[in-house]
Formats: structure tokens, sequence, C-alpha cells
């Protein structure tokens, strides 16, 4: 171990594969395969920052020149002049680091290559690890295809192996990713994260409390690195003659109790101007930056609106027990309407912050909006007037319930719009999005095609209201889905779309509807006297299209 003067964060870089938290089936694969000499040309680790992907190219480039093999790439003093301990200082001369964010250009690659005709020195391999591979231009990328594909093979055996590390896979070529063995680095999970945190507290002879973890655990969002820079801070503001608790904790990070944000909300609720303001007056004195509220707020609101399907272990440690049961009381009292209304308030006051001199005042002014639109509960026309300031022009009123069969997946609570903006054809007729199938006939005309074919097959809708759509839970919907339908709304009506996934069932897909549609009508025709007659004629005659005609 190096000396206490490092950082956390580089004082516990993994030195085995075994000391990765919480990657564990990508350690077990990598170690599977290369000591079943099963070696890829290229690796390629992806994920958020902190998870492990510089660590692991370094892991990889150890396991493969080892003089100990890979059994024990940890046991680095067993040999006076082992590979390892020159990977993990970065200065190995066959083990060549390279940082893709300055050195971009297609002459670095060109060097890159040029480097690649000299076989290793003194290991069997020789490796260059490139970080933030998406930062290289496309000149750069194309440059490095044949090599990455056809590495050269030198006399002494050995053999050239790429490691790329990248947060942004999406920025990747195509033909660069076919040529890789790609592996995900996924967010580490809250509990493995929070054990691990106790461990390093423990050595480093800490004194800070498991609800003071809990938060920084909370904090790094799964990122180990973040999580460590974090615990690294908390054991220099402490004195270790006492435990740091949570209150010290929530200063020191510039976070808040979110019980004090639930007192608030009741304030909201109960119409007690007064006393809301105070609250948030001790939060912003506590040193809370109004972004930070705002996606505190939008948080709890989310908690609010979706806690019957949650448990207090799904969501980490974002509440405590006694958090979670006060939230769940207070949710019979609310009706969804109104926490959708307040989503939308708060959200454009997010936009808001970008343009006041004084955001605390902005914020002051969100929560008395917020008061007053309470009040209006029960005053539908108010209702929809602050509906139309936060989102142009969002006024519903349901529309009839059609027992066609089609209808069935236009919605099962189809409203249509009042005073909605009118989108324009190629044609320059008006069309307007009052159900599923509209949205479908709309996506035909605007040549979307993705779009209509997930609408269509992949959509199970539970709800459609102008500018809301519901849907349940779909394995088989893009993952794109919900983003590039919002933009394309967007665009087409000028106002932002809530779509939102729901794990009520919903109804069937516009194909499978249409599908059962065609079915029922082929069993109806067969019970027919025509048909009758014509297998009496043709008794291998089959039934496979129906077409209605208006006469």
């Amino acid at each position: 171990m190096s000396t206490n003067s490092k950082v956390l964060a580089l004082k516990y870089r993994p030195v085995v594969f075994e000391d990765v938290v919480g990657q564990e089936i990508v350690s077990e694969t990598i170690f599977n395969s290369i000591k079943q000499n099963k070696i890829p040309n290229a690796y390629l680790f992806t994920g958020i920052r902190g998870v492990g992907k510089t660590t692991f190219a370094r892991l990889v480039a150890k396991a493969l020149n080892c003089k100990n093999g890979i059994d024990n790439i940890g046991n680095q003093s067993s040999c006076e002049n082992c590979h390892c301990k020159a990977i993990a200082r970065s200065n190995h001369i066959d083990v060549l680091e390279m940082d893709a964010a300055s050195k971009t250009g297609v002459e670095d690659v060109r060097d890159l290559i040029e480097f690649s005709r000299y076989g290793p020195t003194s290991s069997k391999y020789k490796i260059f690890i490139i970080d933030e591979v998406h930062m290289l231009s496309k000149q750069a990328f194309n440059a490095l295809l044949k090599t990455l594909e056809e590495p050269p093979e030198y006399k002494n055996g050995g053999a050239l192996k790429f490691i790329f590390a990248t947060t942004e896979i999406k920025k990747i070529p195509v033909t660069v990713l076919s040529r890789c063995q790609r592996f995900d680095l996924s967010r580490v999970k809250s509990s493995k994260l929070f054990n691990y945190l106790k461990k390093i507290n423990k050595l480093e002879n800490g004194n800070i409390s498991d609800n003071a973890l809990k938060l920084i655990v909370k904090i790094s969002e799964g990122s180990v690195r973040d999580s460590l820079s974090l615990l690294d801070r908390a054991l220099l503001s402490n004195d270790k003659t006492k435990v740091l608790e949570l209150e010290d904790a929530q200063k020191i990070f510039g976070c808040f109790d979110k019980s004090n944000l639930i007192t608030l909300f009741q304030a909201i609720f109960k119409g007690d101007q007064e006393k809301l303001l105070n609250i948030y007056k001790q939060i912003y004195d506590q040193g809370v930056e109004p972004k930070v509220f705002l996606n505190d707020f939008l948080e709890l609101l989310y908690y609010f609106k979706n806690i019957e399907h949650l448990s207090s272990e799904s969501i980490s440690f974002d509440l405590n027990d006694e958090q979670f049961e006060l939230i769940k009381n207070l949710k019979s009292k609310l009706d969804n309407k109104t926490l959708i209304l307040f989503w939308q308030f708060t959200l454009k006051t997010l936009e808001e912050l970008e343009i006041v001199s004084d955001q605390n005042i902005s914020i002051e002014m969100f929560l008395i909006r917020l008061l007053h639109v309470k009040s209006f509960k029960n005053n539908s026309s108010l209702i929809n007037k602050v509906t139309k300031s936060v989102e142009n022009a969002i006024q519903i009123k349901k529309d009839s319930i059609n027992n066609d069969a089609i209808n069935q997946i236009k919605n099962i609570t189809q409203e249509k719009s009042i005073n909605k903006p009118k989108i324009k054809n190629n044609d320059d007729k008006d069309i307007e999005i009052k159900n599923l199938n509209d949205l479908i006939n709309l996506c035909y005309l605007k040549k979307e095609a993705k779009l209509k074919y997930e609408l269509e097959t992949n959509v199970n809708l539970v709800s459609f209201e102008y500018g809301r759509i519901e849907i349940s839970f779909n394995e088989k919907l893009d993952k794109e889905f919900i983003k590039l339908l919002t933009s394309k709304l967007l665009d087409w009506t000028n106002i932002r779309w809530l779509i939102s996934l729901t794990k009520e069932k919903g109804g069937k897909s516009f194909k499978d509807v249409k599908i059962e549609s065609k079915k029922n009508l082929i069993e109806y025709a067969k019970k027919t006297e025509t048909f009758k007659k014509v297998i009496e004629k043709f008794s291998d005659a089959e039934l496979v299209e129906i077409e209605k005609k208006n006469d």
C-alpha cells in the first residue's frame, strides 16, 4: 500500500480483480478469458465516472504481462522486477497510456500505429490504453481500424492489445465497437458501496456514523471514486474524538434533511405561508443551492406520486423508514393532478433560475405560487389558467369513449383539448392530437417511421391527455423512444409533453388490437351462409382477408 499522504481514491485503488467493488461479473469474465488464453484484440470498458474503467484497463495489462501468472498478480513482492509494479505506476515501457482528450487527431493515432510496429521489449504483450476514447476524431478512428482488427504479431511470440475506456459509448463508431470486446460497468449498488465505505472508514480509523456514510453513498450516485473523495473530505473535516453525525455531514456537503422538505410540503397543503417561508429560509441558511433544493423537491414529488409502487428498500438511502411511512400516509390526502401540476411548476422554475439575478427570491415566489395553486384545487377554471401559464395551453376535458375495437387503444380515458395549437402537415391541413390514433397518423405524415412502428407495436396505453401520455412498462420498447417522442412533440406542438412509464396494466397495442379485430371478423364471416356455400363448392378454401365496403 502507498503512503498515507495519497487521497483515498488512489490509496485504495484495486490491485487485483477481486478488489473491484460491484463489478463481480465483469471481473470473473475477464479473469476466465485470460486464464483460458481467449484474449480479444481490444477491450472496451464503458460506464459512468468512477466505476472502474481505468482500473480494469490496468488490471488487464497486469494480468496479461505478470511474470507470476494471472493467479498471482496481487503478489507483487514475489519477484523483484515484476511488470505489475511498473504498470501500476503507469511507467512501463511496453504499456502506453494515452488520454484521447488531449490527443484527438489523426497524427496522434498514426504515431501510435508507427510505434506498434516494434515488439515489446521486456514483456509478452505490448498494450495501448486509451482513456476517453470517444474524444478521438472521425479520421483518427478510421486510421485505427486496420490495426485494431489485425494487430501485428511479433517475433518473440508477443502481440499487441488495445484497451479503451469511455463514458460516452454512443460517440464511438460502430466499426470500432464491432472490433472490441465490450464491458458495461454498472453503477455500484448502494448496499455494496455502503459496506465498502464502512470498511475504508475503519481502516482509516475514522469516526463517521452510518447515517453520514449513507448520505455519502446517495450523493456519489453509484461512483466509487466520488464516494471515496467525499469520505476523504468528511475525514478531514471531522475531529476523531467525536462521531461525525448526519447533521454535520449535511453541512459539509451542502445537503439538508428530507424531513424538512416533507414538513415544507405539509405547510403548502395547509396553506401556512409564514411556516412555509420560515422552513425554506432554514434550508437556505444551511448553504443549500436553489437548484439542489428544486431537484430534491422534484425527487419528493416523485415519491408522493409513486409511493404505493415502491418499497423502503427499493429507494436506497434516499428516505429513512419514518419518512417513507409519513409520505405513504400523506399520499392518501393528495390527488395526482395536483402533484403533476407541481412537477410542471418546478421544471419551469428551474428554467427561470438561469435568467434571474437573485435565485433565492425566485424560489420563495415559486413556493408562494404552489401554495395558491393548492387553494385552487376545487376550481377547474383557475387550475386551467395556471396550467396554461406553465405549458402554453393544456386545458383538458374528457371525451366520450367509443366501444369500437380500434378505439380501445386510442385511449381508455380519452380527453380532447380546448384551444390547442394546430399542427400543419405537408398539405397545410390542420391536425389535432386527440388520441393515440391521431399521434400515429401524425408520425406517418411527418415520415417518422421508427416512432410509428413503436407506437403501433410496442406501446401499451394507460392514459392519453393533451400534453401527457402514460404507458405501461414494455421490455420490447426502444430505450430512446420516450426521449425521441418528447423531442418530436415539442417540435410539432411547441409544448413539452410529459410521457411517463407506469406499472399499471395498459391496453393492448395498436397492432394486437388490429390483429384481434381481423381474427374476430374472419371468425364471424366463417359463420355466414355465404362462406358455408363457398366451402361446399371448394372444400380446401381458406378465408385469409376481409375487405369492408361503405355500401
